[in-house]
C-alpha cells in the first residue's frame, strides 16, 4: 500500500502519534550509529595494556562534530591536526639519522687517519731498519777486513824473528895467518852472488880454532874478521847483515858430522838464514844450487 493511501486510510490522531514516534525514533537511530562506530573506545583488557611510551600520542580520541573520529567531511584542518605528530616524528628521525651518518663519517675520517700515521710510521721504521741493516753488513764486513788485516799483521810480526836455514858452507885456512886462499874466496863470490836478489836474510859466521883458552877466541876471531872483511869490501854486504862470533876449540856442531869431534884445523862456518816473510816475492838467485851443502875439508 503506498504512503498516500495509508494516509488517507489513517485518521488524524493517528498520523500525530505516528509522526511523534518517527520523530523520537530518527536521534536514537543515529545514537546506535555512533555507538556502533566507535568500539576501539572502549577501555582495553588487561593483557592488550602497554607501557605508556613517551612519544605524543598519535591518535586523538578527540571528537568533532556529529560524526566524530570517523567524520566523511574531514576538513584540512582536522587532517593536518593528525598528520603533524608523524610529521615530526619522521623529521625527528630524519635528524637522528644525519646525526648517526655524521658521527660515522668523523669515526671513519679519525680512523682512516689513524691508519695512514700507522703506516707512514710502519714505513719509515721499516726503511730505518733497512738502512740499519745495510749499516750492520757493511760494519761486519769491515770488521772482517779488518779482523784478516790483524791477522795477516799479527802472522808477519810473529814470524818477523822466524828464520830458516838456506845454505852452509865452511872455509878452511891453512897456515897461521887468516889470509883467504883462492878456494875460500871462489866460496865466498858464489855466497855474495846469490845474495844480491836476496831479502830478508842474515849471514851468520862462527870461527873455530884448536887453540885452547884466550889463544883460540883471539885464533877463531881473526878468521871471522877476515871473511867478514871480505864480504864488506868486496861485495857490499851490509854489514848489519853479518853475524859472527868466535868460539876458539868449543865443540859446538854444525852438521851432524862434526858431533862431539874436536876441532883440528882453523875453519869458519857460514850459515846462510833467510826471514820467510820479509823474503816472499823475491826470486830464489839462481846460484842456490851452488850454494846448497857445504864444502867439507
Amino acid at each position: 500500500m503506498k504512503p498516500e493511501i495509508a494516509t488517507r486510510i489513517l485518521s488524524p490522531r493517528q498520523a500525530a502519534v505516528l509522526l511523534l514516534a518517527s520523530a523520537f525514533a530518527i536521534p536514537a537511530v543515529a545514537l546506535q550509529s555512533q555507538t556502533a562506530g566507535e568500539p576501539q573506545n572502549a577501555p582495553p583488557s588487561a593483557a592488550q595494556q602497554q607501557p605508556a611510551s613517551p612519544a605524543p600520542q598519535l591518535n586523538n580520541a578527540s571528537k568533532e562534530g556529529f560524526w566524530g573520529r570517523v567524520n566523511p567531511f574531514a576538513r584540512k584542518k582536522w587532517v593536518d591536526k593528525r598528520i603533524d605528530p608523524l610529521k615530526d616524528r619522521l623529521t625527528e628521525l630524519d635528524e637522528v639519522n644525519a646525526k648517526n651518518a655524521r658521527d660515522i663519517q668523523d669515526v671513519d675520517s679519525r680512523a682512516q687517519a689513524g691508519i695512514h700515521r700507522a703506516q707512514t710510521t710502519a714505513d719509515a721504521a721499516n726503511q730505518t731498519a733497512s738502512a740499519a741493516g745495510d749499516q750492520a753488513q757493511k760494519a761486519n764486513g769491515t770488521a772482517q777486513q779488518a779482523a784478516g788485516h790483524v791477522d795477516q799483521l799479527n802472522a808477519t810480526v810473529n814470524g818477523l824473528d822466524q828464520y830458516k836455514p838456506v845454505t852452509e858452507m865452511d872455509v878452511v885456512f891453512h897456515g897461521p895467518t887468516p889470509v883467504l886462499s883462492a878456494a875460500a874466496r871462489k866460496q865466498l863470490d858464489d855466497l855474495a852472488s846469490g845474495l844480491t836478489a836476496r831479502q830478508g836474510y842474515i849471514v851468520e859466521i862462527e870461527g873455530r880454532s884448536p887453540g885452547a883458552g884466550p889463544v883460540g877466541i883471539q885464533s877463531s876471531g881473526r878468521l871471522t874478521d877476515a871473511v867478514k872483511r871480505y864480504l864488506v869490501v868486496e861485495h857490499q854486504i851490509p854489514v848489519f847483515r853479518l853475524h859472527a862470533v868466535a868460539l876458539g876449540n868449543a865443540q859446538v856442531a854444525s852438521t851432524g858430522d862434526d858431533t862431539n869431534k874436536p876441532v883440528k884445523t882453523r875453519i869458519v862456518h857460514i850459515r846462510l838464514m833467510e826471514n820467510s816473510l820479509a823474503a816472499q816475492g823475491a826470486v830464489p838467485p839462481h846460484s842456490d844450487a851452488s850454494l846448497t851443502g857445504a864444502e867439507r875439508p
